[in-house]
């Protein structure tokens, strides 16, 4: 399916307690049990600490964060860019993504499946559109932190990073030789692969 199933009742907020069940989703709450707190989150109030390598922070909100989100097929996000901080590309092989900048000046884009790269900068109010399943990327372009919030059109919209995948502390030997390759190739020799430390983006 090209989205998640729809729902079968008005509201279903997740069950948190009921940690023994496997379903496509998350169990419902009983209705008598269901109170207006199931529909407020305060989790993307908060900046996030951008002190680390790509001097950025996403918070992914889904419905086992955010009881009220169950069923309804979105997932909420912030992202917050400091100075010259960036999103590597990834992508989220269940959701589209619809970004709305809430502060500062970002660069969006998204490269499709004839490698044609779409990539705009947006100002505080503007709002750009990542397809389901494709690789996309932001980046602060301005001079203050910026702030992105994200819709994505499944409560699980998974992630595929190609950075983590690349360079992840545990290397598989396929990926070894990959880097082998890669690396014979170009100025450095196969001799200083040893010396190439492998490190999560």
């Amino acid at each position: 399916m090209a989205k998640d199933s729809d729902n079968l009742y008005d509201v279903c907020p997740t069950d948190t307690t009921r940690k023994n069940i496997f379903i496509n989703g998350f169990p419902c709450k009983n209705p008598a049990q269901i109170t207006d707190s199931d529909f407020k989150s305060s989790v993307l109030s908060k900046e996030g600490d951008t002190d680390n390598f790509q001097r950025s922070s996403t918070t992914l909100v889904t419905a086992a964060e955010f009881a009220g989100l169950n069923t309804l097929g979105l997932s909420v996000a912030r992202t917050d860019l400091d100075v010259d901080g960036m999103i590597m590309p990834h992508a989220h092989p269940r959701a589209s993504e619809m970004m709305f900048v809430g502060k500062g000046v970002v660069i969006v884009g998204f490269i499709d499946t004839k490698s044609q790269v779409f990539q705009k900068t947006l100002k505080q109010g503007d709002v750009f559109i990542v397809p389901r399943g494709l690789l996309h990327y932001n980046l602060n372009s301005g001079f203050e932190l910026a702030t992105v919030y994200s819709v994505l059109s499944s409560q699980n919209p998974g992630m595929l990073s190609i950075s983590d995948a690349m360079f992840a502390p545990v290397v598989s030997e396929p990926m070894r030789d990959l880097m082998k390759k890669l690396f014979s190739r170009s100025k450095l020799g196969t001799n200083q692969i040893k010396n190439v430390t492998s490190f999560r983006c």
